[in-house]
């Protein structure tokens, strides 16, 4: 077995109720003026205010940045650096689900490296640790408060950046799920699709390695159990600690062994049409498989089990159909779109989005390697 490297926040926080110990941590680590980062609707719900009298009460002021958009972008980047700046903040802390902690990423990379955060794109690109950066989590999905991964939309060229660093990752993650109650059923069933794409990329991954393997089947376990609850009643607090911790398992697994192809295409998806990503991945992710069985029926039989289809006496080949199958009840039972045409895509796009999809670095672990032609297919297959 080759060697490897295993990346994680050193403090993670789980379970109903730990986000005061989240804030009497963050006290522990002598911070004075921190930048939170959210979106505009987390601070109409009152969520960033709570956090920052929360912060107050610890003797911690903090400035509040609410520009990040949907697919963060290299402009949502810059303005939440400029305002870190003009408030002297020493740390950051982000607040939502992706967009915010990838948003927050950026701007504690670039704080402490200087330049723009397209200069950071690629793998480990960065001379040092990013500004110390808290992730607290709002929603079960990206797992963006644990990982080394940080996506940004370049506007200029419509595509999002992959920046995968190991100084990107938080210092601290916290994942209260009385923070996740009431979400809207498409965001959870969007972000719930998101973590099992994250899952099963990582099982099939090149990189997978006996750590990743176990996160990961026990994520496609937990999503595949308490998903389509949570989406039912969002109030279930159950249902989104489950949930919780399925996410942050695949986040482990793909922090770790990487993504693939679905990812690479979605990343694309994302960038073109600015559409959200867990979607994308949810439409994308049976036909990529499909893709990959070829290479990874045995794997992917796994994963059907791991959904709780009976595989036994069932070959590669068989076992692989059934999970694909799984993956497709799963997303029906919870109203993901059936096709990415009802997403906007445009067949007049494939050829540019799968060119900018084989340039993606999420797709360097795909088991299965594709020309640009066969990523051209897939899209129109999934349309």
């Amino acid at each position: 077995m080759t060697q490897t490297a295993f990346y994680i926040p050193s403090v993670n926080l789980m379970g109903a109720g730990c986000l005061d110990d989240a804030i009497a941590r963050i006290k522990t680590y002598g911070f004075s003026r921190a930048l939170i980062v959210t979106d505009v609707p987390l601070v109409k719900l009152g969520m960033a205010g709570k956090v920052a009298d929360l912060l107050a009460a610890q003797g911690i002021a903090a400035a509040v940045f609410d520009g990040v958009h949907p697919n963060p972008t290299t402009s949502n980047v810059e303005a939440g650096l400029a305002l870190l700046r003009a408030n002297g903040c020493d740390c950051v802390i982000s607040l939502g689900g992706g967009s915010p902690h990838d948003c927050a990423k950026g701007i504690a990379l670039c704080a402490a490296n200087g330049g723009a955060i397209g200069d950071y794109e690629g793998v480990d690109k960065s001379a040092k640790p990013q500004m110390p950066l808290i992730a607290i989590n709002t929603t079960a999905g990206t797992a963006s408060e644990m990982t080394r991964f940080c996506i940004i939309t370049d506007e200029s060229r419509h595509v999002k950046m992959a920046i995968v660093d190991k100084h990107v990752t938080p210092i601290l993650s916290v994942n209260d799920p009385e923070l996740m109650l009431a979400k809207p059923p498409a965001l959870t069933a969007a972000t719930g699709m998101d973590a099992l794409t994250h899952a099963i990329e990582a099982y099939v991954s090149i990189a997978a390695t006996p750590i990743t393997d176990a996160c990961a089947l026990k994520a496609v376990g937990l999503v595949s159990a308490h998903l389509r609850q949570a989406v039912a009643n969002g109030g279930d607090l159950a249902a989104r600690e489950a949930m919780a911790y399925a996410q942050f398992l695949a986040g482990m697994a793909f922090n770790n062994a990487s993504l693939g192809y679905v990812h690479a295409m979605a990343h694309q998806l994302g960038g073109f049409y600015d559409l959200p990503h867990g979607v994308c991945n949810a439409v994308l992710l049976p036909h990529v498989e499909e893709f990959n069985a070829q290479t990874s029926g045995g794997r992917l039989r796994d994963v059907a089990a791991a959904m709780g289809v009976d595989v036994r006496g069932m070959d590669d080949t068989t076992g692989a159909k059934a999970a694909i199958a799984a993956i497709r009840a799963l997303a029906g039972d919870i109203g993901i779109p059936a096709g990415l045409a009802q997403l906007g895509m445009k067949d007049a796009d494939v050829s540019i989005l799968a060119a900018n999809a084989m340039k993606d670095a999420c797709g360097l672990t795909n088991p299965r390697r594709a020309s640009q032609e066969e990523i051209e297919a897939i899209f129109r297959a999934a349309a």
